[in-house]
This record gives structure tokens, C-alpha cells and sequence, in this order.
């Protein structure tokens, strides 16, 4: 009878953990984000905790292309299609409802990157980056163009406060644990998501031709990333029209694209948690050398070049990497203290 070593299992054979450390780990910092405005009232630190978790939302937009290893540049527009559908329905609607919005914002998002999905999710490499930064210079000119729904260049004024259970959500606090609560949501959607398709993504990052010849359907698992990476973004948009009390088209900048991609690779591609250390870092670096006026950029810029250079696999992967070798070092030491007979055995 043949029997079967578990290291020539399938991967699909295997047993898949819901979730990892690093995703169980991003998950706890994120819930323990809710107790900022709680403890806190110093209105500067509830702003950049609020920034801080809207950029780490907007990021993971890029970390789950990134997956398949596709850089997408079409994170702000659909920042903007889910920042302006919360605003209709808030300012002409009259709906207040964050759980309804904040559906409308994952929805209507993944829904539209459905269609465009299928035209742009053919190219590669360069082609597809250029033919999504362009996405969102398109949807800048709509924004400006479609006046009467969109405000044009006055964007859309006067947000109304949303409502959670009736209970009206206007304090800066409250707003915070607003952006809490859709920051969660978006990180948990994108854990769960790329956690039950990590063998596929894996596949499709490493050679999505080779895997498409052995019977993988990469297009459908491109469109389903895609179009939740869409949803995902759309309640990082929802999260900065809720802050800024307004949707306007400079607040979905197609520029804006590069910072979300800097976050992502400078807190590690290879794991969820580095887009929020990356966020973390990075918008507290901004407020901070804003302070240095013209050396700003130039501060900001030496940052980056530092960190990807010292540690290629962003400050996450950094991290594991001295953490293995620290883990090897000890194991390596106990080994010729496990091996070596005892006083006793070499005697008898």
C-alpha cells in the first residue's frame, strides 16, 4: 500500500489558517486605534491618528495588487468613486446611516472596477501601471466636468454628520472612531481575502502564464482582486470625506497614488502589517519635517532612499529577517548541546 508524505501534498491539500500571525497582529493594532480618542483628547494626535489610519485604509488597495504583483495607480479614483457616492447620498439623499454608507462606499467601487477590470486587466507590467495612473487623471477631468452632480471645482460642501443607531457622529472623536471602524473593516476584508486565495495569488505573482497553462484562471482571480481592492479604497474615501466634511476633486490627486505605493513598500509588501507601519511612519515623518519648511521634501525623500536600501524587503520584512536569524542562532547552539552523549550514556 502506497502511502503519502505529507511534503508532497498539493497546496491545495493543505490546511489553511484563517489567518497568520501578521494578520491577526494588524488586526489587534487596528482595533487597539479605537482607543486613541477614547484616552486621548489632544485634537493634533486624534488628526494624525485619523490620517495615519486613512492611508494604511488606502494602501491596501496597492498591497492586494501587489499580490499578483501588479502595481496599480488607480487607488484614488476609486478613493473618489466611494468618497463622492457617500457624499450624494449624505447631501442630497439625506442618508446618514454609516453602515448603509459604508456599504455604498465598498459597493459601488468594487461594482465599477468590474467592467474596467476586464479592459485593463489584460496588460502587464508597465502598461498596466500607466494605464491605471491615467484611470484616475480620467476621473479627475469627470469630477470637474460633471458639475451637477459633483459640485465640479467646489466639490461637494457641507457633509452631514453620520449616524450611527440615530446617534449623530460630529465630535472629533467621534469622527476618529468612525475612520476606527472603516479602517477595521477594510483590513479585515483584505486579510480574510488574501489569506483564502494565497496559493492562487502566489501562483499568478510568480509566473501567471505558466500558471494559466496548468489550468489556473488567473483573469478571475485578477477581476476579484481588483474589484476588492476597489471596495477597499472606496472606504478609505469614505473615511477622508467623513474628515474633511467635503468631497472635492483635489483630494483624490492621481499624484496622491505615489504615497499610497511609498507605504506599502516601505513597510513591506510581503505582509498586511507593513502597510500600517509604512502609514504609520511615513504621515508621522510628513508632519514632522513639515516643520523644516523647504527641506521637507528633500527630508522626506532621504527617508525613503534609506529604508529601501537598508532593508529591501520594507521595515516588516527587515524585522522577520533578524528575527529568523536570531531564532537560527539559538537553535544552532542548542544543537551540539542535544547531540553530545551524556556522562553517563558515553559510561555505561
Amino acid at each position: 500500500m502506497s502511502r503519502t508524505s505529507p511534503t508532497t501534498r498539493l497546496p491545495r491539500q493543505r490546511h489553511i489558517p484563517l489567518l497568520d500571525l501578521g494578520e491577526w497582529t494588524t488586526l489587534a493594532l487596528v482595533l487597539l486605534a479605537f482607543a486613541v480618542p477614547i484616552l486621548v483628547t489632544n485634537p493634533q494626535i486624534l488628526s494624525q491618528a485619523n490620517l495615519i489610519l486613512i492611508a494604511a485604509t488606502a494602501a491596501l488597495g496597492v498591497y492586494i495588487m501587489l499580490r499578483m504583483d501588479l502595481m496599480s495607480f488607480a487607488v484614488p479614483c476609486f478613493m473618489a468613486i466611494g468618497g463622492y457616492t457617500v457624499a450624494i447620498l449624505g447631501i442630497k439623499l439625506g442618508i446618514t446611516d454609516v453602515i448603509l454608507l459604508a456599504l455604498a462606499a465598498f459597493a459601488v467601487p468594487a461594482l465599477i472596477a468590474i467592467p474596467l477590470g476586464k479592459l485593463i486587466l489584460r496588460l502587464r507590467g508597465v502598461y498596466f501601471v500607466l494605464v491605471t495612473f491615467v484611470l484616475s487623471e480620467i476621473l479627475q477631468l469627470l469630477l470637474f466636468e460633471a458639475a451637477p452632480l459633483t459640485g465640479g471645482a467646489n466639490g461637494l460642501v457641507g457633509m452631514p454628520p453620520v449616524t450611527f443607531f440615530g446617534i449623530e457622529l460630529f465630535d472629533n472623536y467621534q469622527v476618529v472612531l468612525t475612520t476606527c471602524g472603516l479602517s477595521f473593516a477594510g483590513f479585515l476584508v483584505a486579510a480574510l481575502f488574501t489569506r483564502r486565495f494565497h496559493f492562487e495569488f502566489a501562483a499568478i505573482e510568480k509566473n501567471d502564464i505558466l500558471a494559466e497553462s496548468l489550468g489556473l484562471a488567473c483573469w478571475k482571480y485578477k477581476a476579484m482582486a481588483f474589484s476588492v481592492a476597489a471596495g477597499v479604497s472606496g472606504l478609505a474615501g469614505f473615511a477622508l470625506v467623513n474628515m474633511l466634511m467635503t468631497a472635492h476633486p483635489t483630494s483624490f490627486s492621481s499624484m496622491s497614488s505615489v504615497n499610497y505605493i511609498t507605504y506599502t513598500i516601505v513597510g513591506g509588501k510581503g505582509s498586511i502589517l507593513g502597510t500600517l507601519v509604512g502609514a504609520a511612519l511615513l504621515v508621522s515623518a510628513t508632519d514632522y519635517f513639515a516643520l523644516r519648511g523647504e527641506l521637507s521634501p528633500g527630508l522626506f525623500g532621504l527617508l525613503i532612499i534609506i529604508v529601501t536600501l537598508v532593508a529591501r524587503g520594507g521595515i516588516v520584512g527587515l524585522a522577520s529577517s533578524l528575527l529568523r536569524r536570531v531564532k537560527g542562532a539559538e537553535r544552532k547552539q542548542k544543537e551540539p548541546a542535544d547531540e553530545a552523549p551524556s556522562a553517563v550514556e558515553v559510561q555505561t
